[in-house]
């Protein structure tokens, strides 16, 4: 039986770059640049990318567009809301001018009648 030798240093280097050689050549081999339909898939994933960011800025403008739908729709909103307040403001100040012309007049009314049983009163008297 022959005895085990010992591989030496440079023997362990040679082999360890030669393994690693061949580990490159497998993997340039199987590098996806050599298939012949590499490029169309690049190019298929180019036009998908494009086409992907294309529709994104579509619909970050149609966002963009319906938030300034939506302040203007808020904006008419409140100046009809305001407009709303201050007509009832004034219907609010006008019915109260009104029930207090009504009321000033029921009092004059009274104070007339009063009068008049006074100064009937006073007819009788006599």
């Amino acid at each position: 039986m022959k005895e085990f030798k010992e591989p030496t240093l440079e023997e362990r280097r040679q082999q360890a770059a030669k393994a690693k050689l061949a580990q490159l050549q497998a993997a340039r081999a199987k590098a996806p640049a050599n298939d012949p339909k590499f490029a169309e898939r690049q190019a298929a994933r180019k036009e998908a990318s494009e086409a992907r960011d294309a529709r994104a800025l579509e619909r970050k403008a149609q966002r963009a567009a319906d938030a300034k739908r939506a302040e203007a729709a808020q904006a008419e909103e409140a100046v009809a809301r305001a407009k709303a307040l201050e007509a009832a403001q004034k219907a609010r100040e006008a019915e109260a001018v009104e029930k207090a012309a009504r009321h000033a007049a029921a009092e004059i009314e009274r104070k007339k009648e009063r009068d008049a049983r006074y100064a009937a009163r006073k007819a009788r008297k006599k």
